[in-house]
């Protein structure tokens, strides 16, 4: 057989490099933040120190995406169209219980504000300026408006959500943290740590109608779906409380353990209300609470310091933000167990289970 001449090899080489240059190129590989596949539920995290939200799917348990939020990211709530996320953003230095604060750097007041976050986008799209050093706040039965408490100001704001407009503010107790609105969202509690008190605000009147006392460091509301009964945690107390909310007054208390070692932190109730969960930070607990009689079910040991506490939307699964760890708990119900751990960011505050 005759050889190929050069010439004619190179031509025949240079045009199965041409031809396969043509063929489709393999997918790429898909981007970890970029939240695909999956039509299951969202976990979304909040870490206060890395200043992100961690999204995690609650099928696989896969970090789907770390998303750059500001500064101190804290309290977060969905709207009720669950297409838009809120996170509470601070400028204020972290300080811990006892911290001399005249210690602290300066506050950056222009990191104040509440991150809008486009679930779909899966960014922030804008920040809105909710007033001084924002931690904790709820969003109105009809997603026009923001309830969001100052903690440096001692004061409550009424935030349109449109328009980013502060339409309101009222004085509250020191330190104030924890808001929610009451089921037929008429009115608004608002927990004040350092004076041990819920303030009631009437919304459109933008005022405070009443004050009562709760017990010591009040952080967290959950009112029962037919806005009968609120319970609220006392931090320093070891116990949560129990409200008459049409009489908007203290009626008795639930007792968790040793005040100082047992330390109630959020108060969440279950889809059908029937349990009420307490994350209790040093405590190390998340504490389940039968509703119909207010005792003690049982508790589970989740980690260091469990802060924000979710429930996924069957009710069958509960996450817990554990900060010194930097991870989620994800807890069966049934079994009162936890049954894995997903790493988040720097120090998890807040966490919200959105179904899709």
């Amino acid at each position: 057989m005759k050889p190929i001449p050069h010439a004619l090899l190179s031509v025949t080489l240079m045009a199965l490099c041409l031809d396969c240059s043509k063929k489709p190129e393999p997918d790429p590989v898909p981007d970890k933040n970029v939240p695909i596949g999956s039509s299951a539920f969202r976990i979304y995290v909040t870490n206060e120190v890395s200043g992100d939200m961690t999204v995690i799917d609650s099928a696989t348990y896969n970090v789907l995406a770390t998303v750059p939020l500001g500064k101190r990211p804290r309290g977060i709530h969905a709207s009720p169209d669950r297409k838009t996320i809120y996170v509470a953003l601070s400028g204020s230095p972290i300080a811990g219980p006892g911290v001399d604060e005249s210690t602290l750097p300066p506050p950056d007041k222009s990191a104040d504000g509440i991150g809008v976050f486009d679930v779909a986008q899966n960014k922030i799209v804008r920040v809105i300026k909710g007033g001084s050093d924002p931690e904790n706040f709820d969003v109105s039965k009809d997603g026009t408006q923001l309830y969001i408490s100052n903690e440096d100001d001692a004061a409550v704001s009424v935030v349109d959500t449109a328009t980013g407009a502060v339409v309101k503010s009222a004085k509250v107790g020191e330190q104030p943290e924890g808001v929610k609105a009451t089921p037929d969202g008429k009115l608004v509690y608002v927990t004040s740590e350092e004076t041990g008190t819920i303030a009631v605000l009437d919304p459109v009147a933008g005022k405070i109608i009443k004050t009562f006392k709760v017990g010591h460091r009040p952080r967290s509301v959950a009112f029962m779906p037919d806005g009968s009964k609120a319970y609220v945690n006392a931090e320093n107390d070891g116990t949560v409380v129990v409200v008459d909310a049409v009489k908007q007054k203290m009626t008795g208390t639930i007792p968790l353990g040793k005040p100082g070692v047992i330390k109630p932190m959020a108060v969440l109730l279950s889809p059908d209300a029937a349990k009420l969960y307490v994350s209790t930070g040093r405590g190390h607990e998340v504490f389940t609470i039968d509703t119909a009689t207010d005792r003690v079910l049982g508790s589970v040991n989740v980690g260091p310091r469990p802060w924000g506490i979710a429930v996924s939307p069957d009710g069958k699964t509960l996450y817990s933000a554990n900060g010194p760890s930097n991870d989620i708990s994800v807890v069966d119900v049934a079994t009162n167990s936890v049954v894995r751990k997903v790493k988040a960011g720097g120090s998890p505050w807040g966490v919200i289970a959105l179904d899709r």
